[in-house]
């Protein structure tokens, strides 16, 4: 297996964060702007079905792994069923807000069956760079808070608890797939990890894309309106895809890791936020 760089002394810690079901929310709760409470609207709407791939991709690999990576993998596992469970809490708060996302879910259910046709280590590699886009807009929730500001409370705490875990586990399918492509050169490697995040890349943008749109619809926000709308918040102001731009690019690198860079510093202070009271 090639050398990780996943800290020794890492510890994923499932956190057992429960969301308020009932309680009032607007519907464009993200600072009153319908694009980015659609863009987060959008990104919640593909969580549960995409943990599950997520899991069912890494699982497959567990059998042989050393075990240390084997408990990362348990550890994973329990954080993204926790996930998966309160992301459907919110997607239930969206369709209370009064819009219809049984389309929504059809759609990236439609758009994971095509990656789940492919062979299993295409699969883990999906996962592997999904996983660090993921990362990456983790680690822009807490390092620039302006991107929650003006969230309810819960909403906020919800996305950072996410994000917290999404830190913390961001080596464990690029650790699986090291270990499942141990008898390859590093050089297949890096060419079928490249090949896995270009292909990746255009499956999750579009997906974000068409469903964000979606969702802009049922406001009334349609045509060249909608999408200035949504390349506006996307990549200018605030621009979410702006600043993950760095890390996105980062992981095409031979010799990327994801613990290249260790923002555990995030999570501390993101911990504290969790505790405190509306």
């Amino acid at each position: 297996m090639a050398k990780s760089a996943t800290p020794a002394d890492l510890q994923i810690k499932p956190r057992d964060l429960h969301i308020d079901r009932e309680a009032p929310t607007p519907r464009w709760w993200l600072n009153g702007d319908p694009f980015g409470t659609a863009v987060m609207n959008a990104l919640s709407l593909t969580f549960p079905d995409g943990e599950r791939f997520f899991i069912q991709s890494v699982k497959r690999f567990a059998k042989d792994t050393p075990a240390n990576l084997a408990a990362d993998i348990r550890a994973f596992t329990v954080q993204e069923g926790a996930h998966t469970r309160e992301h459907m809490a919110f997607n239930a708060i969206t369709a209370r807000a009064g819009y219809e996302t049984a389309e929504i879910e059809a759609y990236v259910t439609a758009r994971l069956d095509l990656a789940r046709a492919r062979p299993a280590i295409a699969q883990l590699a999906a996962t592997m760079a999904l996983e660090h886009f993921t990362a990456a807009f983790a680690h822009r929730l807490l390092a620039d808070p302006d991107l929650l500001k003006g969230s309810p409370h819960d909403l906020a705490r919800l996305w950072r608890w996410h994000s917290i875990e999404e830190i913390e586990h961001k080596g464990v399918a690029y650790d699986v797939f090291l270990h499942a492509t141990r008898d390859l050169s590093p050089l297949k490697r890096w060419r079928l990890r490249r090949w896995a995040m270009f292909l990746t890349t255009l499956l999750f943008t579009r997906t974000v894309r068409e469903t964000t749109l979606m969702l802009l619809k049922q406001d009334g926000i349609v045509g060249w309106k909608a999408r200035w709308g949504l390349f506006r918040w996307l990549w200018l102001k605030p621009g979410l895809y702006r600043r993950m731009l760095g890390d996105y690019v980062a992981f095409y690198k031979p010799d990327f890791h994801p613990w290249q860079v260790d923002d555990r510093d995030l999570i501390a202070d993101a911990e504290a936020g969790l505790a405190q009271p509306a």
